[in-house]
């Protein structure tokens, strides 16, 4: 199947995790924390079809990355793919706001230039903002990642033209499986966000973004064969798009 946001690169054993990715047959989006991470884990996958890697520059470390944004309009002419990036209102990130904002613009409109990205954006406790930011600069396909807003919000992102990805761990919060239930099914992706995404206390690999078929086909009251092929028609429609 799939998993549209984990950190292969993060993992204990990587190779092996590519490795078990490819004998599955799954669609994978390995996101990066930091431009200097993007192109030793780019070569984790070079031989894999399946799965793609994405540049990004996380808002959790932007106040100590923000250097590197020359190397991320170096590198981004080689991927489609843009992530983890977006913002993070958490106590401990409030501090570094104004620099995680020009950080997420300048990535924003770097993307816009070179012709439009799909991204894979962190929005936690900063909805809001990050809603803002897309609206303004609307030339690229946004993916929210783990979205934990309001109903409202959520109601924005939609009319924004947002995909949601969504995985065990966040459905199986009352929050997170209420504002799945809101969510228009044509946009919905899944992902595990492993290896820091975990399900009943065990980390999460890519494979275990099964879980979240079997929550999300008992929320549609369908079987696992039409949940499967509706999201596979989801990630298809969303790579097809001309930006």
């Amino acid at each position: 199947m799939m998993d549209m946001h984990c950190h292969l690169d993060l993992y204990s054993n990587p190779q092996y995790v590519v490795e078990r990715c490819q004998d599955e047959n799954l669609y994978v989006l390995s996101v990066t924390t930091t431009p200097k991470a993007w192109y030793g884990t780019s070569l984790l996958a070079k031989d894999c079809s399946r799965i793609r890697t994405a540049l990004g520059l996380h808002p959790q470390l932007a106040h100590e990355r923000w250097q590197e944004l020359e190397l991320f309009d170096a590198l981004l002419n080689q991927t489609r793919y843009v992530g983890e990036i977006g913002l993070d209102g958490g106590r401990e990130f409030k501090p570094y706001w104004e620099t995680q904002l020009k950080v997420f613009r300048h990535i924003l409109r770097s993307s816009a230039k070179a012709g439009g990205k799909i991204l894979s954006i962190h929005s936690r406790m900063s909805a809001s903002a990050v809603l803002d930011e897309l609206s303004q600069i609307n030339d690229n396909l946004p993916i929210l990642h783990w979205f934990s807003g309001t109903k409202q919000q959520l109601k924005r992102a939609v009319e924004i033209g947002c995909y949601f990805s969504v995985g065990p761990a966040m459905l199986s919060s009352k929050k997170g499986y209420g504002l799945a239930q809101l969510m228009p099914i044509e946009k919905i992706l899944i992902e595990t966000d492993g290896p820091f995404g975990n399900f009943k206390t065990q980390a999460l690999f890519p494979w275990n973004a099964n879980i979240a078929i079997a929550i999300l086909a008992d929320m549609w009251r369908m079987n696992i064969l039409e949940t499967e092929n509706i999201l596979r028609q989801n990630l298809f429609s969303l790579v097809s798009k001309h930006i």
